[in-house]
């Protein structure tokens, strides 16, 4: 079952909503709940007529939001030199240490996964420091580049393709198939970019 939904906001609340209704057993069997930027999978459900009943009696508070962004917390050690970090800074009228300090001040939290496994797409951001994707992308983006685009950040779990502006790259490993889960970022996990030096 997929639920189609205005923006990341409300895929935030409704996901934190039908948490809660998964573990107060109000949504029965549904083997898994997957949040992307505008939809909300419901997978492997049972009882397609009763979850469409409970849904019609959505309504998915600030408080159930909250809730699917309270997940574990995860530093993400940050060298600041990529690429793209001066254009950066230049397109938010920024010096480069100004940048980084403005990347390094938000919690962020995942708001769903994608793109490849392991990559998180990370909210928290302000509006004002969204940035476009590079005009021409990159036909390898090494593993562990810190990324920006549009109101997300998100960290290349292996090398790939990729149009993301790279402000900075880390040694942590995102994405390891030898440890459960293999992935360290997940829906509602809290990130916190913290600058060491090269």
């Amino acid at each position: 079952m997929l639920i189609e939904l205005p923006g990341t906001a409300e895929v935030t609340s409704l996901y934190g909503w039908l948490r809660e209704q998964r573990e107060a057993g109000a949504l029965g069997a549904v083997e898994e709940l997957v949040p992307a930027a505008r939809t909300v999978l419901l997978d492997g459900v049972a009882d397609v007529d009763a979850v469409a009943r409970l849904l019609r009696t959505a309504r998915p508070t600030a408080a159930a939001a909250a809730g699917a962004e309270r997940g574990p917390a995860l530093e993400v050690p940050t060298v600041y030199d990529g690429a793209d970090l001066a254009e950066v800074a230049a397109l938010w009228g920024v010096s480069e240490e100004a940048a980084v300090r403005i990347h390094t001040e938000p919690e962020y939290v995942v708001a769903f996964c994608g793109f490849a496994p392991g990559f998180g797409y990370l909210t928290g951001l302000p509006g004002r420091y969204e940035v476009p994707r590079r005009a021409t992308p990159r036909s390898s983006v090494p593993t562990g580049s810190v990324a920006l685009a549009g109101p997300y950040t998100g960290v290349y779990p292996h090398p790939s393709p990729g149009g993301w502006q790279l402000v900075g790259r880390t040694a942590l490993p995102l994405w390891d198939t030898d440890r459960d889960p293999p992935a360290l970022l997940a829906p509602g996990v809290r990130v916190r970019f913290t600058a060491q030096r090269g």
